[in-house]
Parts: C-alpha cells; structure tokens; sequence
C-alpha cells in the first residue's frame, strides 16, 4: 500500500515537508549545549534550526554562519554572531543536505552556499545533519552536483567536468558570497563520493564541491511521518 505522502501533490504535500523540516529541526536542538560555539549550516531545513535555537534560550557561546544569509537570520533572532577568523573550531555544525547516502555521505551547495558549509563541517567536533526522509537515496548524483568555480576557469573546469562523465551546467545569475559561480553538475552516478570529491577538488579553478565524503556528518536526524530516525 502507498502511504498517502508519497502520493500527495500541491500544497498539502508541501505542508508535509516543511513539518517534516521543521521536526528535525527542532531534534537538533538536543545536542546544543550552554558555552558551546555553534556552526549554522543554510537552507530552508536550517532556517527552523535557527528559529527552534532562538526559541530555545540556550546560553551558547556564539553562531558561526556558513553564509550571509543565515547570519541575517541568527541575527534578526537575537543570536550573537561569532568572527571566523578569531577561532579554529565549532563544539557543534548542524546543516541539511539535498542527499544522503547509507554511509551519510552527502551531497550539498543546492542554496550555493557549499564553501562556507565545507569549511565550518571540517572545523566542527560534531557535524549533524537534519533532513527529510525524502533526502535519502542509495546513490548520490540524481540532485545535480553543486561546484563552486572562480570565474576565469568557468570553460576549463566545465570541459574536466565532462570528461568525468558529467553534464554542467552554469547556475545562471547566481554570485556565490565569495563573489564565484556555480556549475551544477548533471548525469553523475556518484559510487564512490570520496573519491569523486578528491579529483574535482584538484582541478585548478575549483573553489570546491558538494559532496561531503571527506567530511561526512557525524550523525543524521531524518525526519518521518512516524517520527526522528537516527543513525
């Protein structure tokens, strides 16, 4: 029998998911500790993260923004921002992802904010990543992946793309905040992240890439129709 969710459409499934968002979310909050330093991820799942720790009253240290838009938000919600370039490392990032895979591998950079996101992930202790069970997947690549690319190498580093099996294409009027573009790369199946990660991270022009094998998350919350998985 098909579950009335995975046949919905229009806004009653839409409704659906943002619940779902909002529920893992709000899971997160759990594993925010007073005097902690907090990394802040972005996306629509985030942005009930940031209200949900607003909410929450709890005396942290300070957030860290993987982008300008979240740090608009933290600070409309009263959280105090902290200065990246005074620390080295987060207690705590909470982010979502367009993909995961069964070894929480994730594919990410669909809000082009991917290089902020990568580099708080690698400061963090603890990296928790908040989705909806419709982000799961067996293999990542069917959500296009994000690279961010400096300008000057759009055509060289969209040629290695191809030769690597996949089909960019330019995010058409998007600036990232470090002032970069976004390929978004189509037709990649993604059987081994890791790998893949490493050899577009090196091709010169390459800012970096959506996926976080390296760097996985540490745990996932994913939120169901019958509640918060965790693994």
């Amino acid at each position: 029998m098909v579950a009335p969710w995975e046949t919905s459409t229009g806004p009653k499934q839409s409704t659906m998911i943002e619940s779902l968002k909002q529920a893992a979310a709000e899971a997160a909050i759990t594993y925010v500790q007073p005097g902690q330093l907090v990394g802040i991820g972005t996306g629509s799942t985030v942005n009930y993260f940031i209200d949900a720790l607003a909410n929450a009253k709890i005396a942290i240290r300070g957030a860290m923004p993987s982008s300008q838009a979240s740090a608009k938000r933290l600070q409309k919600r009263g959280i105090s921002l902290i200065e990246s370039d005074k620390v080295f490392a987060v207690d705590l990032y909470v982010d979502g992802a367009d993909e995961v895979n069964p070894h929480n591998h994730l594919l990410k950079g669909g809000g082009a904010a991917l290089t902020g996101e990568k580099i708080i992930a690698a400061m963090a202790r603890q990296f928790i990543c908040i989705v909806d069970h419709k982000k799961l997947v067996t293999t990542l690549g069917k959500f296009p992946l994000p690279v961010e690319v400096i300008p000057l190498a759009k055509e060289y580093v969209a040629h290695k793309l191809i030769k690597l099996g996949g089909q960019p294409i330019y995010r058409d009027g998007v600036v990232t905040d470090y002032g970069n573009i976004i390929l978004d790369v189509h037709r990649l199946v993604i059987s081994d992240p890791l790998s893949l990660e490493r050899t577009i991270n090196q091709i010169p022009g390459v800012v970096t890439v959506g996926l976080f094998a390296e760097r996985k998350a540490d745990k996932i919350l994913i939120s169901t129709p019958e509640g918060i998985q965790r693994r």
